[in-house]
């Protein structure tokens, strides 16, 4: 399948939220039809009902002590612990990545895709070496923005997360990453003003089809997705 144009997902914001198992289910029917080319590079974008994920590298001194307040889910993608949810804008790109899959190189892709967003509101960030994801340089240095990927048959899944006017009281919880030295940080605390998930939803479009090279954005639902992956399904088998 040769198409030039990047397939958005609106899977679920605000009220409509989405449960984290129910959006890892999605993700892996999604990297699935990309797998078998059923469907155009696309990425789930959402909020999530508060979880906290831990990724293949989430030691025991990570987790939280007690109840969190919100389900701990042990994931398949790289990295350590964080949390999703409320005011938190969540990317799940599923990409096909170029031969010879340069997973490094996509990491950094992302990193550039939301520092580009950051820079379109006025707020300056840095990549930090041998830590992944955005950050605010500081005493301590703030985390904003943070990666987990896992790529498997040559297509990527999970993704990026940017806070924007989340409460940050989720991450005193636990240690964000498994980084213990540094803090965390939204767009609203560092602008000084309400910045939502609706207004920087077009921002992470816009710079997330650029960095892939595409040529044009579809806006689709979920389930027209799948639709058009049994329509692909249909013509190979009538041919």
């Amino acid at each position: 399948m040769d198409v030039r144009e990047l397939v958005v997902v609106h899977a679920g914001f605000g009220t409509a939220a989405v449960p984290y198992v129910e959006g890892w289910e999605l993700q892996r029917r999604t990297h699935a039809l990309r797998v078998d080319n059923a469907i155009p590079d696309t990425v789930l974008l959402l909020e999530h009902e508060p979880v906290y994920t831990a990724g293949k590298r989430t030691g025991k001194l990570d987790r939280p002590l007690g109840d969190p307040g919100a389900p701990v889910v042990d994931v398949d993608r790289g990295g350590k612990i964080t949390w999703h949810g409320p005011g938190q804008l969540t990317g799940y790109p599923i990409i096909k990545l170029r031969d010879p899959v340069d997973v490094v190189g996509y990491v950094r892709l992302l990193e550039r895709m939301m520092m580009d967003v950051c820079a379109d509101l006025g707020l300056a960030t840095v990549t930090v070496e041998g830590r992944s994801g955005l950050w605010v340089s500081g005493t301590p240095d703030r985390k904003i923005g943070s990666i987990g990927v896992r790529v498997s048959r040559e297509v990527a899944m999970h993704g990026f997360m940017l806070n924007c006017d989340n409460d940050m009281d989720w991450f005193d919880r636990i240690i964000p990453c498994g980084i213990r030295d540094a803090g965390s940080t939204n767009l609203s605390r560092e602008l000084g003003r309400d910045v939502t998930v609706a207004e920087i939803v077009p921002l992470v479009e816009r710079h997330l089809a650029a960095a892939l090279g595409a040529e044009g954005m579809l806006h689709r639902t979920a389930a027209q997705l799948e639709a058009l992956a049994g329509l692909q399904e249909s013509a190979a088998i009538t041919l």
